[in-house]
Formats: structure tokens, sequence, C-alpha cells
């Protein structure tokens, strides 16, 4: 039995469509507006709403729009005596599952009835499917119901089954190895070792040694033969994080293993076969990087055979609130606190345009609990820039010509602006200026060279003639040992980027 919602200004409308769903056994309540209707629906959820489009004090147009805001999956049938082909439009563009004109057939109406309740059964199997799917693999991790993260799901499914490269592109905290992980999880090599390497956090001989291994001697320190990450993960999957920050170097030997399938020990002579998969990620531009020659052409194609675009948080605005709901469940069991949001800090998470994605959204949300004394966070435990921040004072403050502008150029000027600073504000420190940029050492190198900066900022360097001390409330303390390139360690190998 279905619960149908029966909204008309006209009570003999109302008294006749009671009778006539009655009858079939369905069970049904009546309004005789769009407000009455919306107080009804937030204290009982009804299956369907047929409802008249005009009416006073909230029209069926109105309506449509915020039951649906309410509860996304109800289904909305419109009756109206005025023929009006815009506002058929208009309602099937809000997501209406079917317009009737009155006077109107009485079995006609009822066949759109079943109609909507069948496609209500089929989208509750849909997602008992799409649950089971995700409980079975690593998706249980993933959280989204959105048009876009369906199309993501649907994705990991088909890319799972097959052993080709794949290319996840996506801003920072979009959930790649997340998604790398479910890739892994619901393939036939799920109960084979995956394994996940950060290609920026290394330099170049520290990164061959990850991934290749090193024999006994090849270096100083390598008192042993130590297996690299690809054979670590036979048979299993290899996940290539930031693989756009490798050097051209470190692209050749891995253009190589793709190629070869074996690899090469660091002071080895023979190669060893490797039967691993190999998920690469980046949040940069690949195809940007082949055409200013930073990175190969022939690796580029290798690694990207099947390419996936996640999206950005505010692209998904719809899972906001389950990313929320999850991660304040999440922080309340780790704390062992029982706490809800408000309305109102809920209305500014939603408004807001997450540049750091997901990934800043959970530590909103961290801080937002660790915070709150109640048992609601309110919205001043929610971080200034959510608070404060306001989408049409940010447009109004651009400064946009009224003859056009360069962006291309304009942006290449901002991007040199912030590196100076950085560096300015870091006493021309790359670790800390990579820091305070959130990039890694080797993306601010490429930088530098990109905007012709690293003789200028290696002159500057040296031009001074005393290492001042420390100032009060200076973060980043000056240093001679850090040169513009990368040093090496008493081992013989280059120090890991990030380390002094």
């Amino acid at each position: 039995m279905s619960n149908i919602l029966v909204v008309d200004d006209e009570l003999s409308m109302r008294q006749f469509l009671t009778h006539l769903f009655q009858r079939d056994g369905h069970s049904i309540r009546v309004a005789e507006n769009g407000r009455q209707a919306m107080d009804m629906l937030r204290q009982q959820p009804a299956d369907i709403i047929i409802s008249d489009v005009k009416m006073p004090d909230m029209g069926g147009i109105e309506l449509l729009r915020a039951s649906r805001e309410l509860q996304p999956n109800i289904e909305v049938i419109m009756m109206t005596a005025f023929a009006n082909e815009g506002t058929a439009q208009e309602a099937f563009k809000l997501g209406a599952f079917d317009y009737v004109h009155k006077p109107f057939d009485n079995d006609l109406l009822r066949e759109k009835v079943s109609r909507a309740l069948k496609q209500i059964s089929l989208k509750d199997e849909n997602e008992v499917l799409i649950k089971g799917q995700r409980a079975r693999g690593n998706l249980s991790n993933i959280i989204g119901t959105s048009d876009r993260m369906q199309a993501v799901y649907q994705m990991i499914e088909t890319v799972a089954q097959v052993q080709s490269t794949v290319l996840i592109a996506g801003e920072s905290g979009t959930g790649k190895e997340l998604v790398a992980r479910a890739i892994h999880d619901l393939s036939p090599r799920a109960q084979k070792p995956f394994v996940s390497v950060n290609c920026g956090a290394f330099t170049d001989t520290l990164l061959e040694s990850e991934l290749f291994g090193y024999t006994k001697g090849s270096f100083t320190g390598a008192t042993a033969n130590r297996k690299g990450l690809f054979e670590a993960a036979e048979q299993g999957t290899i996940f290539l994080d930031e693989v756009g920050e490798m050097s051209p170097a470190m692209q050749v030997k891995l253009l190589r293993v793709l190629q070869e399938r074996k690899v090469r020990p660091v002071g080895a002579h023979e190669e060893t076969e490797v039967n691993t998969r190999v998920i690469a990620a980046t949040n940069r531009d690949l195809g940007s990087l082949v055409k200013d020659g930073t990175f190969r052409e022939d690796l580029f194609y290798r690694i990207s055979v099947i390419p996936m675009e996640l999206p950005p948080l505010r692209d998904r605005g719809a899972d906001i609130t389950e990313l929320t709901d999850h991660f304040i469940e999440k922080f309340c069991k780790q704390t062992g606190r029982l706490v809800a949001i408000s309305p109102q800090a809920l209305r500014l998470l939603e408004s807001y345009y997450w540049p750091g994605n997901v990934r800043e959204l959970e530590h909103t949300i961290e801080r937002a609990v660790a915070l709150e004394k109640t048992d609601t966070i309110q919205p001043e435990r929610l971080p200034e820039q959510v608070t404060n921040y306001n989408p049409a004072r940010v447009a109004s403050e651009l400064d946009l010509p009224s003859d056009g502008i360069n962006l291309t150029a304009h942006l290449d000027q901002l991007e040199k602006s912030y590196v100076l600073e950085a560096l300015r504000r870091t006493h021309h420190s790359q670790t800390n200026a990579a820091d305070l940029l959130k990039m890694s050492v080797r993306s601010l190198r490429h930088l530098l060279d990109k905007h012709g900066l690293r003789q200028q900022t290696r002159d500057e360097r040296r031009t001074s003639d005393a290492i001042p001390r420390r100032r009060a409330g200076d973060p980043y303390p000056r240093r001679r040992d850090e040169d513009l390139d990368e040093q090496p360690n008493s081992s013989g190998q280059a120090a890991r980027a990030g380390e002094g």
C-alpha cells in the first residue's frame, strides 16, 4: 500500500480522488494548498503527490520544487484545467513524473499512479543494489548519491573487471586513492596486495629505489637486497599518486616498466618480471604538461588507457548533507560523543565552495565536533572562511575590464607573484615555500623553471651577507644549508623532498 498526498483547492476534487484511490487500497491524505501539503510532508513522508497547478497560498509548481528538495525520491503528478505548454515544461524540468489535464480519464490517472509506484520500486531496488555493491568492495568508504557520483560508481565497477592502466584525475581532496582502492577491491586481484606511493614525496633516487628496489652494496647504506613496490604488489595493484610530479628521467624508467612488464632494481644487472596492475592519479593537467614538454607524451598515453575524472565537491553539492552526517558519525565514535548539526550550520556548509574538496569538509567537521560544547554544531564552530563566504561579494570584487582580459597571461602573472611572495616570506626556502603554497617541492621547482625564476632566486639568496636571527613571530627560520637544488645525504642518495 502506498501513501498518496492529494493537493487541490477544490473540496470536490479532493473528495473524488480520495474515493478513487482508496478503492485501490492506497492510503490518502489531502491538503487544500501547497503550504498545507508541505507541513504534512514534514510530519510524514508520502510516496506520490497528486497536485493541482493553480492554488492560492502556494501553487503546484512551488510545491513540486519544495517537496523534491525535502524528499528527493517523491514522485509528483501535476493536474491543471488550463492547458499551458510552458507550465508543463517547467514541471518536467523540476522533476515532475507526469502531467494530466482536467477533466481527465480516471483509468488514465490510475495508470500514471501505477507507473509512478513502479518507478519508486525500481529506485528502491537500485539503492539496495548499489549499497550491496558498495559493501562488497571498498565503495562503502566513498560517500555520495548524486548523479556525478553514480557515474563514478558505475565507472569503478566497469574498470575493476579489466586489467588496463587507469588514470584518475581530480583536484586535491576529491578521493583519488579511495577510488583506486575500490577498483582494486572489486577486481579479480582483490585478494592480492594494494600498494600506494606518492611520487611527489621522493627525489629521483629514492623514488627509483622505492618502486624498483635495490641490491646489497648498490649504494652506501644498502646492506641487503630489498624488493621494490612493484614486486611487493605482485599480482595486485600499485597506485602511483601524483604521477605528474615525476622527473623526465623517472618517466623514462616507468615507461619501460609499463612496456616490458619488468623491473630492474638499483645496482642489479638482471630484470625481474612483474604482474602488477597500475593505477595512476594526478591533480594536474597532464595534457598541458605534455604540451609544455615536461611530461612524456608516450607515457601519458600508456597510463591513461582508461581515464577517470573525479568531480570537485562544489559540483556535487547534493552530497554535502550525506558527507556531513558521515563525518559527524565518524568523529562522534572517536570521541564518544553524540552531536548533530544545526540547520543554519548545514546551510553554510552547503553554500561554501570547498576548494579543498571532501578532505577540507572532513577537517571542518572534525574541528566542529571537537570544539562544540553542546549537542548541536552551531555556525560559530565553523571556520571563518566558511561562515564569511559570500559568492555575490566575491563576484562583485572581480575587476574584469570592459574590453576583456588575456586570462592565461593574467593567471600566469598571478601564479608567478604568489611563488615570489612565498619565497620572500620563507627566506627563499623551497621546502617552506612549497608548504605555504600547498604543493610538493618538485612542483615548486617546475614553476621556478616555467617562470625563469631559478637563477633569480639563487642570486637573491647569495647576496645575503649575514643570516639574521629568527625574528619574533617569524614561522620560517633562515638557513644557509638549503640550496636551490637537491643535496646528497651521507648515503650518497638525494635527500627526500621536504627533508633538510
